[in-house]
């Protein structure tokens, strides 16, 4: 029985100092790896995650490409062109390492730019129907 005992806890104590040399041993490079394309996206319009991202295809890029760095409060947060979205992953490559996105960019950004897209803003519409009456003194 206590034979038993000290195979299992000589098993658990290489199994631990396994995992920390495979974690200690990440080089810079490999942390930095393209996060894996889901193989398969989800294609269901209009519906929202418990995070508030819209459902759509590429969204599963875009969570697990972006939940890495930051909340996705910071995608549901912003509105952008196409444009204005790489210039993000851009700025988000430079200043804050986000890796090379590789095909997957295309992806990110057809989704970006189809569920983030800038929303028209402007003046309110002319109220219409009003029945105006003068200010009495």
């Amino acid at each position: 029985m206590v034979l038993v005992k000290n195979i299992t806890l000589w098993l658990a104590i290489a199994l631990l100092g396994a995992i920390a040399i495979s974690c200690s041993s990440k080089t810079e490079e490999s942390q930095t790896e393209i996060p894996i394309a889901l193989a398969e996206e989800v294609t269901k319009p209009d519906s929202v995650d418990e995070q508030g991202l819209i459902v759509d295809d590429g969204y599963l890029l875009v969570r697990t490409n972006c939940i890495s760095c930051h909340s996705l409060n910071l995608v549901t947060q912003n509105r952008a062109t196409r444009d204005g979205w790489k210039s993000m992953i851009r700025w988000m490559q430079k200043e804050q390492k986000l890796w090379d996105l590789g095909p997957n960019e295309d992806k990110i950004l057809d989704y970006l730019a189809k569920n983030y897209a800038p929303e028209q803003t402007g003046r309110r519409v002319p109220l219409e129907n009003v029945e105006w009456y003068e200010l009495e003194e």
